[in-house]
This record gives C-alpha cells, structure tokens and sequence, in this order.
C-alpha cells in the first residue's frame, strides 16, 4: 500500500499531456457533430494511452535512476555571498528534462529558487547558486525535490531527496578571509587600504648578531665589537604584542537596518577583520561586548583559538532594548585591562546630546587607554540631503535633513576636543576605515 501511495504522490501531469487531451476532445466532437473522420479519433486515443503506458515504463524501469545532493560548506558567512551546488546524476538511459526546487530556510524567503536544465543518459550536472543571509543563527535546509521528464515528457516522476541540514550562520568569516590576505599582500589599495608611511619607530631588542654590508653603523655594538675583534651590531625589531579590544555595543541605538544588516551585525564583521589583522601585524586582540549591563569580556591574546573564541561570542550576539551602561564597562575597564590598549568602541550616536550623556565615561576611558569611537553615518539623511526638492515641504525636509547630518560632524569636532579619537563612517566602508585607522596609529606609536 505505501509503494501504491508513493506512486501516485510522486506522478504527475505535464503540460503537454493536457495538450493531447486537448487535441482528442477536439477529434470526438468534429467526429461527433460533422460525422467524419471515421475511426481517427479512436486510433489516436490507443496511440495515446499507448504512449502513457511506455512514458509510464521509461520513468519506472529502474528503482534508482536519478539521484541529487545539496552541496555548502558547514557554515554560512553573515551579510555574504555563499556558494551553494545541487549536483544532479542521471542513470536514466536516456535524456531527461528536470525541475529542481530546493527548500530554502525560511529567513531567505526566497520562492524563486526554481531551477529547470536537462541532462544527458548517464550524466551528471551541478547548479550553483548564492545565498546571502543577513542574521546571525540556525538555517534549516529541508528536502531537495527534482521533477524528471523522460523524453516522450507526457508524465513527471518526482524524486524527493532528503537534505534536511541546521547550517550556523556566523560573523563575515569570508570578509575576515579577504582582508588576511590582503593584510600580508604589498597591494593594500586594492581594497582601498591606505599605505601608511611610518613616521616613527618603536622597537625592541631581539639579538647582537655579526655586521654584514647593508647594517646601519649606527646599531654597533662597540663593546661586543672589542671583545670579539669583528663588527657586531644590535638588530631590532617592531615592538609587537600590543593590546586592541573590539568593544562592541550591543544596545538599541545598534538596531537600524542598512542594506539588510543591522548595525551592530556590521560592527561584528568588522571586529572580527580587524582582530585578524590585529593579530597577524603580532598584536593581541580582544573583545567586549556591553548593553544595559556588560557583556563578554574576551581577554586580549594571540594564541591560535583566540579568533575561534571571538567568534563564538560574536555568534550568540543579539542587540538589546535599553541604553548602553558606560558606567559598567569602565569599572571592568580599570579591573581587568592592566595594560594600556586600544579600545575601538563600535557605537552609533544619532544627536549631540546622545553623546554628551555619555561623554564623562569616554573621557574616563581615555584617561588610561587611547580610545577611538566608531560610529555611523546615515546613508538615508545623505541622500535625502543630496536629493533636489520638489517643494516647500521637500526643502524643508532636506534641510532637516542637513542639520542632522551636521550634527554628527559635530560630534566628531566635540570627542577629539577632548582627546578621544573618533572614526564617521557609511556602514558599508566600516571595515576598510576601521583598518586604515588602525595601520595609521601604529605607524605613528600611538598604540
């Protein structure tokens, strides 16, 4: 009984069966009502169901005779573009016609993933698609269901293959990969990273090592020189292992929406670039996450899971509904960081007096560490600001729209009066600024 069930559940009607059915009505009703062509119509209905007993036989003569996987990798990366494949395989002896409908999870909403291709007897054929996810969290993938026709394509056999996945959707581990290569390559402009000129330099003592042709003989080592009778110079290098925290806040202010992502999902991917660069110029990289109370605190290191962990955090972030406590993340400030550091503090102020509430802490925290606030500008203002008005009600809402643009120049001016270094930027160019800002203040021994 379930072989019977299955069989009709998985047979279908094509177009062109119902185009034939067509055609036999109109043969009996000509034969019917004008008394001629004689016994066309009946041979056609058994050259018909002739044919429906063969198509019947090609889809059903063998028990296995497609088969079609979903390909990915184990994770999907946040606000990129994900390669997907559907790797078809034919055993049919014969061409087919396919119809590929894979179930997407739902967060896509996606309902035009519908793909038609045929394939030859015996072959193999893959689809390749994208996938861009804009939250963070679990992606259910369901079946993957293939619709064949064989060649005479009067009957469709459905195949249903099981790909039911939970694939994780973590920070831009993608975007993190174009910018580590990108980090040793000497061609940084590609990407719009500046070259820094080094202005200064911080060194450290590394070993007294024999002169060779090239050295600076300003680095010679006269007492190892006389006891030793040949030139020895001091050789130095770049003083590493400084301290760069990601602070991320996770508060409403992080909620709006820019191109799909949420503000705070675009601090995150930019946390993450920035930690991996952090760590292969040899510095140490933490994290801190902060909303109405603090967050997680992931101690700055370089070790070879410290990105892995930062990751894990940054996955179960989520954006919360009250106002940042600055008052909690300096208390943890002064009792754990015991080194000087650089903390880049991911916020969004929206108004002059958003950020004059919170100035007294920034100016605490800049006290003991050099602080850069990063926030946003808004993209929607600017072109509303940039657009021409039409009239009196569009001028007066391009010039509001002005004064709050304005206003977060304001804030900019108003944080470096008092020493605290600030970074506006459009949400999509955060990462390469973020990184530009950070190779500037190394060059110049800021940190």
């Amino acid at each position: 009984m379930k072989a019977i069930k299955r069989f009709y559940l998985d047979l279908f009607l094509s177009d062109r069966l119902f185009m034939c059915l067509g055609l036999l009505v109109l043969l009996f009703m000509l034969r019917f009502f004008l008394g001629w062509l004689g016994d066309v119509p009946k041979i056609a209905l058994a050259v018909f169901c002739m044919l429906i007993v063969l198509d019947l036989w090609l889809l059903y003569r063998q028990k296995k005779p497609f088969e079609a996987s979903r390909q990915s990798a184990n994770r999907l990366s946040n606000g990129d573009e994900n390669p997907i494949a559907i790797r078809l395989s034919n055993r049919y002896p014969f061409a087919v016609q396919v119809r590929v409908i894979d179930e997407l999870p739902f967060q896509f909403q996606l309902r035009d993933k519908d793909f038609r291709t045929s394939i030859a007897a015996n072959g193999i054929r893959s689809i390749h698609f994208s996938l861009r996810p804009v939250k963070r969290g679990e992606y259910a993938f369901g079946y993957t269901r293939v619709f064949v026709r064989s060649p005479l394509g009067l009957l469709v056999r459905r195949f249903n293959f099981d790909g039911a996945r939970v694939l994780p959707v973590y920070p831009s581990f993608l975007h993190m990969r174009r910018y580590e290569l990108m980090a040793i390559s000497p061609h940084l402009q590609e990407l719009g990273i500046k070259k820094i000129r080094k202005i200064g330099q911080s060194t450290e003592f590394e070993q007294i090592k024999n002169y060779v042709t090239g050295d600076d003989i300003r680095k010679i080592n006269w007492k190892a020189t006389a006891r030793r009778g040949d030139l020895m110079v001091n050789n130095y290098i770049d003083e590493r292992a400084q301290h760069i925290y990601c602070v991320v806040d996770k508060s409403r202010v992080m909620r709006m929406p820019f191109n799909g992502l949420s503000l705070l999902d675009y601090a995150i991917n930019a946390s993450v670039a920035l930690c991996k660069v952090a760590m292969m110029k040899e510095d140490k990289a933490g994290l801190i996450t902060l909303s109405e109370k603090l967050g997680t605190i992931v101690p700055a290191d370089r070790k070879a899971g410290q990105l892995g962990n930062i990751l894990e955090v940054l996955y179960r972030e989520k954006t919360r509904y009250l106002e940042s406590n600055l008052d909690a993340l300096y208390a943890a400030v002064r009792t754990r960081l015991t080194q000087r550091s650089l903390l880049v503090f991911f916020t969004n102020f929206e108004s002059l007096s958003a950020m004059r509430r919170q100035l007294p802490y920034l100016r605490k925290l800049a006290r003991f560490h050099l602080l850069l606030v990063v926030f946003f500008e808004n993209s929607e203002l600017r072109t509303l600001a940039g657009t021409a008005a039409p009239d009196t009600e569009g001028i007066y809402t391009q010039a509001i729209a002005e004064k709050f643009l304005n206003e977060k120049k304001l804030i900019v001016q108003e944080l470096r009066q008092h020493g605290i270094l600030a970074l506006l930027t459009a949400p999509e160019n955060l990462t390469i600024n973020i990184i530009n800002e950070y190779l500037a203040l190394k060059a110049r021994n800021r940190i």
